[in-house]
């Protein structure tokens, strides 16, 4: 399978299967898309024609054109087949119960009350709840007692606002310090926040022990303030940017994220972009919503073509800011084409279910944090471990192949067939698809490639 498209100025070929991308002029573009569906000689003669106003383009240059094709396509870098579909259910098979990662809802509390909050504001539904110490311990045991021979482990203090149980998530951490070595592991934190009770001690303490440190800002003032209030109806802007300016500057500028949600109210989303880099922050994401359709701050069909502009006039402001020499990061725009996710990723996708669970304050395992507190999805708990193992094997068989409507999606082997989350409550399936997400990976990935070929032209 091959994919082509134009962006930004550059003619882009992805052949789907091979993970090669060819930057090429625009009768190549031409001569790759007649290649499977033309004899030379007509495709020739159609290009010849297409491209008369340039006579410095012969026969022979096109069909030299051609036969480089062939050898592409003889070396596997261009309509290489797919050959990966018999060994999708092999590969978590072999992969066993191994389980790399836990995402421990330490606090399903919160004391911001966000109208478009997918946890209920932070309860899941559920009761409010603080985790223990003791319960945080069994997880982290039971997370080595399940990793095999896996050495470095994921664990992601969650909520809720984790802040609201800071003590116990310092004790975890201390607690993690001093057994990994003898248990040859290596813990590495991230921390999820809204900023409200970042203090010195927030600071100091995430700065020497966290990985990752995920920041929650949605950009502009008016925008932030519109969903992200306290119970009093107040918005939280003013009180934590000069907050999170702090930590990430005593953080060195790096390893965080200023992780934004985007919603019907604002689908001009790189305003909020802008914003936080006139904030001064540069690692960043803004998230599509994930709410129920009819929610006023769901994204609607009417969104769709100004947020896929968004993404586009996004890319362009990355590669100004480059040519400036004022880089910054986003989130979605980080692809490696040279030594990115294996194929093993690639087809099974995050593994929610089996390679990571998320925790609640009780214990209980759910696949990952969007489906706690839904009973059917419940897995078991970090005390008796998996105890249904029937809603285990429906992540375990969930794989991009196991998805029939990505069959035919070019960007199949970079989603790895999207959340299993957004599936589900779009369709009812783990293995469905939520279209909308779809079109706006796709158009991610397309500005993201486009923005490794102007690298390389630097």
């Amino acid at each position: 399978m091959v994919h082509q498209f134009q962006r930004g100025g550059y003619n882009i070929v992805v052949d789907v299967c091979s993970g090669a991308i060819h930057v090429v002029d625009e009768a190549a573009y031409d001569m790759i898309a007649l290649y499977k569906e033309k004899p030379r000689e007509e495709a020739v003669s159609l290009l010849l024609e297409k491209y008369r106003d340039r006579p410095e383009l012969t026969r022979r240059e096109l069909e030299e054109c051609w036969e480089a094709i062939g050898e592409l396509e003889k070396s596997g870098q261009l309509f290489t087949p797919d050959s990966f579909e018999p060994l999708a259910g092999e590969f978590k098979a072999r992969s066993g119960n191994v389980v790399k990662a836990l995402c421990l809802h330490v606090a399903h509390t919160c004391n911001l009350n966000c109208a478009y909050c997918f946890a209920s504001q932070g309860k899941f539904h559920g009761e409010r709840a603080l985790m223990s110490f003791e319960v945080g311990k069994r997880a982290l045991d039971f997370l080595m007692e399940n990793s095999g021979t896996r050495r470095n482990l994921e664990v992601d203090f969650f909520g809720g606002e984790p802040l609201m149980n800071w003590d116990v998530v310092k004790e975890l951490v201390a607690y993690a310090r001093s057994v990994e070595k003898e248990a040859g592991k290596n813990f590495r934190f991230t921390l999820t926040t809204n900023g409200m009770l970042i203090d010195r001690d927030v600071i100091d303490f995430a700065n020497r022990e966290m990985s990752n440190v995920v920041l929650s800002l949605d950009g502009r003032r008016e925008v932030h303030d519109r969903y992200r209030v306290d119970y009093q109806g107040r918005g939280s802007y003013d009180r934590i940017v000069p907050k999170f300016q702090e930590l990430v500057r005593a953080r060195g500028n790096k390893n965080y994220y200023m992780r934004g949600t985007f919603t019907h109210e604002n689908p001009d989303f790189l305003r909020d972009i802008e914003a936080m880099l006139d904030l001064g922050f540069t690692e960043l994401s803004m998230e599509p919503v994930v709410c129920a359709p009819g929610d006023p701050a769901a994204l609607t069909e009417e969104d769709l073509p100004v947020v896929l502009e968004q993404y586009e006039k996004l890319a362009e402001k990355m590669l100004e800011r480059r040519r400036e020499g004022r880089p910054f990061t986003f989130y979605h725009y980080m692809i490696d084409l040279e030594d990115g996710p294996c194929i093993y990723k690639r087809i099974s996708g995050c593994g929610s279910g089996t390679e990571y669970m998320a925790v609640t304050p009780w214990g209980d395992l759910y696949p990952c944090h969007q489906f706690v507190g839904d009973e059917k999805f419940r897995l078991g708990d970090v005390f008796q471990g998996v105890t249904n193992p029937q809603a285990q094997a429906e992540f375990r068989d969930c794989n991009v192949y196991a998805r029939p409507d990505c069959k035919d999606c070019w960007a199949k082997l970079y989603c790895s067939g999207g959340c299993a989350a957004n599936a589900y409550h779009a369709t009812g399936s783990v293995n469905g698809i939520y279209r909308y997400g779809c079109e706006l990976f796709r158009a991610r990935m397309e500005c993201a490639i486009m923005l490794k070929a102007a690298e390389a032209d630097m």
